[in-house]
């Protein structure tokens, strides 16, 4: 193998992604690169499934845990540091294992990202406040008078896509359409990568989801997410809308028993994997779709014609 390599590892919450990147690391010396918009987060390690102290000693992990969770850590910041560990294992000639689930930081490693300019914060500020006291079908009846091609292209019930498209034709005077045609540029040439997507089995993974989150539980979920609402940050950070995260706090509150949201965790992520699913199918259908128990044979038949 080409210890330079980059394999790329994507897959639906729970469906094993973790474990292969670190049998695939030790097994070719290689460096694990989150590709998981929640386990940035250091406040987060239980709730999110981040790798294990024992299991970050085994192997090299970079971009797991470093950043506060009162930060809005945006996918143009993760692809920038995302590109310096790539350099550096290019350099090093280590293989690097990118894996998560988070489709966008594929999306934008792949394809590269709008070079749009930060947002003031006075907008950015205002904006989050109308959509709170108006909601988001009036910020998308405004973005329609701004920018009706972007409005166009979005749901119109996608309060994020929809705030953010608002802030930056508010702060620019131009349509996000437009900043997407001169951004970054794509930090790697995905023909010269694996491209894997893990996929049990729909009723095996949804049992590993529930699972899982019982287990998070027991090793303290409750307990970190306590230590997380104490800090009193802002509810539309995407730290605090990470899956359980809403419903523990609810249930610290008194307003619900902890079973209701344990149940209410489980399902909302049940529910995200599908949309997952879907996503990576339609945006990234060049990644091949495996059984976990084939993936690394499919990792070596796709690294094999890599090499010839």
């Amino acid at each position: 193998m080409n210890k330079a390599q980059i394999i790329l590892i994507a897959g639906p919450t729970a469906s094993g992604k973790s474990a292969l990147a670190l049998t695939l690391a030790e097994k070719f010396g290689g460096t694990i690169v989150n590709a998981d918009s929640m386990q940035v987060y250091r406040d987060l390690r239980i709730i999110t499934a981040r790798p294990t102290p024992e299991e970050e000693n085994r192997a090299p992990h970079v971009l797991y845990g470093h950043v506060d969770a009162g930060v809005n850590f945006s996918v143009g910041c993760w692809c920038t540091e995302a590109a310096v560990v790539l350099e550096t294992a290019k350099r090093e000639t280590r293989a690097a294992i990118i894996v998560g689930g988070t489709g966008l930081y594929f999306n934008v490693l792949t394809r590269g990202l709008a070079a749009v300019p930060p947002i003031p914060a006075d907008i950015r500020t205002a904006v989050r406040a109308r959509l709170k006291s108006e909601g988001v079908a009036a910020l998308h009846a405004e973005l329609n008078q701004h920018d009706p091609a972007m409005a166009a292209r979005l749901m119109p019930g996608d309060r994020s896509r929809i705030s953010r498209a608002l802030e930056v034709v508010l702060a620019t005077g131009r349509s996000l359409i437009a900043w997407h045609e001169e951004g970054m540029p794509a930090a790697l040439d995905v023909s010269r990568a694996v491209k894997i997507f893990l996929m049990p089995d729909r009723d095996q993974l949804f049992r590993r989801i529930d699972a899982r989150f019982e287990a998070m539980i027991a090793a303290g979920a409750i307990e970190e997410v306590q230590a997380l609402a104490a800090r009193n940050l802002d509810p539309d950070l995407p730290a605090m809308k990470a899956h359980g995260v809403p419903w523990l706090i609810r249930h610290l509150n008194g307003k619900i028993t902890l079973i209701e949201a344990i149940e209410g965790s489980q399902r909302d992520t049940r529910q995200y994997t599908k949309r997952q699913a879907t996503w990576f199918r339609n945006q990234l259908p060049d990644f091949k779709w495996v059984e976990p128990e084939r993936a690394m044979e499919a990792v070596e038949a796709q690294l094999s014609k890599l090499v010839m």
